[in-house]
């Protein structure tokens, strides 16, 4: 059986493999850098033009826009980095990096003496276009933010800016414009956990089971986790428990979990310390949140 791709995967496919096999042997590279969830471009367009020479427009003039092509746009958790990427509807695909020194966060204002993203250094902003196959290895550029506005987790609501890069030392340069204008972010997932007071102790094999209730502001899957110490005479008696809910904004959602103890000593009557979390992932943002509860709990016999 054999297998075809059609023409622009394929072409894409092998581009992204030459930057990457270019990346490892430190000629060019393409890379993106951001930890943050990609988000569509609601409403946005980006278009650059280059001098005759420049390696990366190779002298032509491009423009994308939110409505025609696919745009995505990410910051990172501390502000400080923004990424663009457009796969446009003609077969083209680019990724901007605009970032401003280390530990600093982007705000409206030039950035001068930018290098190559992400591998400026210090008071160094970075900055990077590449795609269709092209990056530079070396870079110098400026660019200047006119306006922008993040969310929780690098959302990015609104960015105005404009760049200049110049590959290799040369005196061509690609210059170009994005603009992004994002619905408002969404709140981020809250989550509660409650632990109830009172629990069971298994006299035939030993385990304790507890119980309590999980909340919501977003329909999620819940994992609730929990360590449990119990000291009785001179043993010290430790076991964890897991359990998975869905949980529905509106009311408390019951879980139960039962916790195994590690050693040969059974759980018993009387009172255990329970460090309970409760996790979930955020659908907006797609980030762990998790809420803890350390409590005593009364086991009774049964």
């Amino acid at each position: 059986m054999q297998l075809s791709l059609p023409g622009r995967v394929l072409t894409r496919a092998t581009a992204t493999l030459a930057l990457a096999l270019a990346m490892a042997t430190g000629t060019t590279g393409l890379l993106s850098g951001t930890e943050a969830h990609a988000q569509p471009v609601t409403e946005g367009s980006f278009s650059f033009s280059g001098d005759e020479g420049d390696w990366i427009s190779g002298g032509q003039s491009y423009s994308y826009t939110a409505s025609q092509d696919r745009l995505n746009v990410s910051g990172s958790t501390g502000n400080g980095v923004v990424t663009l990427s457009v796969d446009g509807a003609n077969g083209d695909w680019w990724t901007l990096n605009l970032a401003a020194p280390s530990g600093e966060a982007l705000t409206p204002g030039t950035y001068t003496g930018a290098t190559r993203y992400p591998f400026n250094e210090g008071t160094e902003p970075g900055l990077s276009l590449s795609g269709n196959g092209r990056g530079c290895n070396q870079l110098t550029g400026t660019f200047t933010v006119s306006a922008v506005e993040f969310g929780p987790q690098g959302y990015v609501k609104k960015l105005d800016a404009a760049f200049e890069q110049h590959c290799e030392g040369g005196t061509t340069a690609a210059r170009g414009e994005v603009h992004v204008d994002n619905p408002a972010p969404p709140a981020e997932l809250g989550l509660g956990l409650d632990i109830a007071l009172d629990g069971t102790a298994s006299a035939l094999n030993g385990k304790a089971t507890f119980h309590g209730t999980v909340s919501c502001d977003k329909p999620v899957r819940v994992t609730v986790a929990g360590d449990v110490t119990q000291v009785k005479r001179r043993d010290l008696i430790r076991g964890s428990f897991s359990t998975t809910v869905s949980c529905t904004p509106g009311a408390p959602v019951a879980w139960t979990g039962t916790a195994v103890p590690t050693g040969s000593v059974p759980f018993q009557k009387g009172d255990v310390e329970v460090e309970g979390r409760a996790t979930a992932t955020d659908p907006d943002y797609d980030r762990p949140v998790t809420v803890a509860e350390t409590v005593a709990v009364r086991l009774t016999r049964v």
